[in-house]
Order: C-alpha cells, then sequence, then structure tokens
C-alpha cells in the first residue's frame, strides 16, 4: 500500500535494526540489517518534499533523493531503484558507508526542524540490495565501439566508476592495480562490519563481465612505466588514491609495536578474505590480548578501534588532540564504538612512545585545551602544563591522515606535475594533467576524502576524457 508523503509529523525517525554491542563485537559482519519493505516504505514517507532539496544539492553526486524517496513510499521500488543509479556507479556502497550526518541527511529540512532527519541513507541501501536480489540490476552493456582504449591507474571507487561510464560510451578500458583484487581502499581499508567485502566484488564483478579488463598485481613503475602505458592506450586516467601515512612526529615512534593504521587495516580484511597473513599470525598486526591506543581522530581511526575490539584487544583507547565536536570522524562512528566498549581520550596528545625500541609499552600523553583559532578558522590544540598522563599499550596505531605518494618518482614521469601537498595538478575543468592525454580524478587530486566524492571525480573525468578523444584534431592525426 503507498504511502502519503510529509509524515514526519506523525512518523518517527527509525533506522534499521542494528546488532547489539556484545554480539556484533564478535565478528565483522555488517552491523545494521536491511529494513524490510514495510519500513522503508513508511520511513521514506516521511520526507517533507521540499521546494529546495537541500540533500540534493549537498549531496556530491546530486543525487535525486526526494524523488526516489517518494516513489518507494508509494511501493514504485523498480523506478526508485533506477533513479537512485542514475547518478551513482554505487549507491548501495554510499548507503553503506557515507557520512550522511554530514551530507544529506544533515542537510535535512525537517532535521533543522527538530523533527529527525529522513533515512535517506538506509533507504538507499535498501533499494540497490533490492535490485540486486530481484534482477534489476542490469548487466554492463558497452555502447557502440569507439575504436580507443583508456588505462586506468587504480581500481578504488574514482577508477571504478570511471570505467564503468567508460564503458558505457564504447570504450576498451584496462584498470591496472597493485593489489590482488580490484576495489582498492572499498577492500582493503574498510573493514567488513561497515561495508562487507562481497557487496565489492559482485560490482568489479559486474565491470568484468561487461568488458572491463583488470591487470591485477600490476604496479606502474615496476612493471610498466607511465611512458609505456601511455603508448598502449589512447588516454591514461590516474586515479591511486593516497596511501602514505602521515608519521607520529615524537620519541619512540620507530618501536617495534608502532603501526600505521593502513598497514593494520589491510592485514586485517585479508585474514577476513582468507589470505595467509605472517604478520597477523605473528601478532604484529593483531590486537588479540593487547592494550591498543589509536592515534587520530579520523573515520580511519574509528574503524582501528573497531577492528582492535572485534580481534579481542584487552582494552582499546583512542587519543584525540580536540574535543568531540571538533572531530573530523562521523559522530555516528563514535557512538558506535562507545557501544562496544572504546575509551576515548578527548583533548590529548601523544608525547612519546614508551618502553624498549623492539617492544612499545605504552603511551606518554598530554591534556590540550582549545587556544585561538588557526589559518583554516579552527581553534589551535595547546598543551596544558603539568597535565602528562601514562597509557598502557601494547600496540599503537598511527592513524593520523594519508599523503600522496611520490608519483612522478614511482611512475617514471618527472614531467607529471604535483602540488605543494604533492598531490597532482589538474586543470579543474578538464580534469587534465601536466601530460596530455593523462588525467587525474578522487583522492590523488583533492587529497584524501570520502568515496562518494571520487565517485563523483571518476564520473566526470569519465566524460572529460571522452571530450578529448572526440577532438577532431586527435581524430584527424590517427
Amino acid at each position: 500500500m503507498a504511502e502519503r508523503m510529509l509524515k514526519f509529523t506523525t512518523v518517527d525517525r527509525v533506522t534499521p535494526p542494528k546488532r547489539g554491542a556484545t554480539a556484533r563485537a564478535g565478528d565483522f559482519h555488517e552491523i545494521y540489517a536491511d529494513f524490510i519493505d514495510a519500513k522503508a516504505a513508511e520511513q521514506a514517507s516521511r520526507c517533507s518534499q521540499c521546494g529546495i532539496p537541500f540533500c540534493q544539492t549537498h549531496c556530491p553526486l546530486h543525487n535525486n533523493i526526494p524523488d526516489w524517496l517518494r516513489m518507494t513510499a508509494e511501493g514504485r521500488l523498480r523506478e526508485a531503484y533506477d533513479l537512485s543509479q542514475a547518478t551513482s556507479s554505487m549507491p548501495e556502497i554510499c548507503g553503506r558507508i557515507c557520512p550522511q550526518d554530514r551530507l544529506c541527511e544533515g542537510s535535512c529540512t525537517i532535521e533543522q526542524s527538530g523533527h529527525g532527519t529522513v533515512t535517506i541513507g538506509a533507504v538507499e541501501r535498501y533499494l540497490t540490495d533490492k535490485a540486486w536480489e530481484e534482477g534489476w540490476v542490469a548487466p554492463l552493456v558497452a555502447g557502440p565501439d569507439q575504436g580507443r582504449s583508456v588505462g586506468i591507474i587504480g581500481a578504488g571507487p574514482a577508477g571504478l566508476s570511471a570505467a564503468e561510464r567508460l564503458r558505457e560510451m564504447g570504450y576498451a578500458v584496462t584498470v591496472y592495480d597493485r593489489h590482488d583484487r580490484a576495489g582498492g581502499l572499498l577492500i582493503y581499508g574498510i573493514p567488513g562490519f561497515k561495508l562487507e567485502k562481497d557487496v565489492v566484488a559482485r560490482r568489479t564483478k559486474r565491470l568484468a563481465d561487461g568488458g572491463v579488463e583488470f591487470q591485477l598485481g600490476f604496479e606502474v613503475g615496476r612493471d610498466a612505466s607511465l611512458d609505456e602505458l601511455r603508448a598502449r592506450h589512447d588516454a591514461i586516467l590516474v586515479a591511486t588514491g593516497v596511501y602514505a601515512a602521515r608519521e607520529l612526529q615524537v620519541p619512540g615512534a620507530g618501536s617495534a609495536g608502532v603501526t600505521p593504521a593502513l598497514d593494520y587495516l589491510i592485514a586485517s580484511n585479508r585474514v577476513g578474505l582468507g589470505d595467509d597473513v605472517p604478520a597477523y599470525a605473528s601478532g604484529q598486526l593483531n590486537a588479540q590480548g593487547k592494550h591498543v591506543v589509536v592515534v587520530g581522530g579520523g573515520d580511519t581511526a574509528m574503524d582501528c578501534v573497531r577492528t582492535a575490539v572485534r580481534q579481542g584487544a584487552a582494552s582499546v583507547t583512542c587519543l584525540y588532540r580536540r574535543d568531540r565536536a571538533n572531530m573530523p570522524g562521523s559522530a555516528r562512528e563514535v557512538g558506535h564504538a562507545e557501544e562496544e566498549g572504546v575509551t576515548f581520550e578527548w583533548l590529548a596528545a601523544p608525547r612519546a612512545v614508551t618502553g624498549e625500541a623492539d617492544n612499545a609499552k605504552g603511551v606518554r600523553a598530554i591534556r590540550m585545551r582549545l587556544g585561538a583559532p588557526d589559518a583554516s578558522g579552527r581553534q589551535a590544540p595547546e598543551e596544558i602544563e603539568g597535565g602528562d598522563f601514562d597509557l598502557k599499550a601494547d600496540l599503537v596505531i598511527k592513524a593520523l591522515g594519508f599523503d600522496p605518494e611520490d608519483l612522478p618518482a614511482a611512475f617514471g614521469a618527472p614531467d607529471l606535475a604535483v602540488s605543494r601537498w604533492g598531490t597532482l595538478k589538474a586543470d579543474f575543468r578538464t580534469q587534465m594533467t601536466s601530460i596530455p592525454g593523462v588525467f587525474a580524478a578522487g583522492d590523488i587530486v583533492r587529497g584524501a576524502s570520502l568515496v562518494v566524492w571520487a565517485i563523483r571525480d571518476g564520473r566526470d573525468a569519465a566524460d572529460a576524457i571522452c571530450a578529448y578523444l572526440s577532438q577532431p584534431a586527435l581524430a584527424a592525426a590517427e
């Protein structure tokens, strides 16, 4: 039965059922169930159908959210799915991992009026999971053959979304990635309790079935230079993401037992995928029975603390130099971590890793306060004199963010221009780098960001590559 809209005054906001903290802390399965059909329709009916849909304007993909919410409420589920996937290459993935509280749901008009936002992310996930179940997800069909090929370096969300769009346009597409599975951080960086890996695998399988070629275990600079790839293809897209961990600049940071967040998360995800990981088996990248301190306040830090809980850590503490209100990570993820037993030390920063060089034993930390705003307008943390304290720690995880790798050196391409932050310089209109025919998209251009922005950038890059390859001058040069 179709639901009427604008029911936010009579129907409370309800999220899908969430497993209890004790039960979910024992495994890596997703913590939320799907909506049942009736509940999805009911929750979608809370949408106020705004004249100016701020949910849509604050979505990087500009998804047509009010319309597919209305269709869901009316029981027109296949139409709702078709509309939702028209602007997004991975709606069920965005529905799971987007920080909706900072994007669409955070901008919802009824949230601002105090009625509680529409559960946009949960409905988005429900629609696409339903589409997979019902067979509504159409195979990838290549457009008319363009007679040209594009090489994509990086099989993360930017590269995959570009590959899909380019294949639909009729281009031959080869995706190169250093890992042995496609998906990038969707596979190796994000834990299964947020995104189970079969959800990603079915997307990459659809691309492969549609003619996208994957060359995995392929490292540009080792297996081929950028110039050699340019000779194979008519255009190149660099979508490598940013993987270089920011360092912990304190005494003892080089001790055994101090590890980058991504190394830790990749090891955990590989074990979950059934791989043999010696560093995990030896205990080096395994939190079981250990006192764990995670330094950082973003979503990667939340992934680490929640992973450590599931590995059976003796204790898990998150150390962050600002307060909760200024934490860059999702408030929802912080709440999940607290439910699962993580301790947060707000306004606290590390001063040293204590113990021996071959064995970390603890973290010496200091209390902070927020002082005058810095150049970005954010309040700068200041140390409080006499505020030192100690935490026990057998495993210290550095989750301080990511910087770009030195791609000009790695790719053997000194002409590849970078910004002062090391990201690739790309024309904001064409997304072309300093090398003709070489484009860039995602985090390697904008810096560490969200998956939804990578998807947007990949789609835009595909359009820019198509425009470039369609130039009459290029066709005449053939």
